[in-house]
């Protein structure tokens, strides 16, 4: 409903959608929690533009745009911050232990910079994957 049926800005909100939580949980729990949407929605797509579920085409132009958007949306949004993913509290461990501290916004710093720049390339990546002919 949000998209209007227009699968980039489906794909480019799932994307950035998982990066936002990714970075703020983990991103394991966050993408078991949704593939169950991501698949959901991909009936709906298949029949707007056409297509039966079981048509081959429909894991090339639907699902692989949709899963690609939530695999790097939640692999890169864990660069965020100290908590996005569980390498960077082992950092943060392993910091403190030689008598750095590495603070949640001492992270973030580098951190979100380097989040949003990775989306951004990321969401060029898909457009030009998938959404050009």
């Amino acid at each position: 409903t949000v998209t209007e049926g227009h699968l980039f800005l489906t794909a480019i909100i799932i994307l950035w959608g998982a990066a936002i939580l990714s970075a703020i949980v983990d991103n394991i729990p966050l993408v078991i929690a949704m593939i169950p949407m991501v698949k959901s929605i991909i009936p709906s797509f298949a029949a707007s533009m056409g297509m039966a579920v079981t048509d081959p085409a429909v894991h090339t132009r639907i699902e692989a745009p949709l899963f690609w958007a939530l695999a790097l949306g939640a692999c890169l949004g864990g660069n965020g911050t100290l908590i996005g993913a569980s390498a960077n509290v082992v950092v943060a461990q392993i910091a403190k232990r030689n008598r750095y501290k590495l603070s949640f916004m001492d992270f973030s710093r580098y951190g979100l910079p380097f989040m949003v720049g990775s989306l951004v390339v990321s969401t060029g990546y898909l457009y030009l994957r998938y959404f050009t002919n």
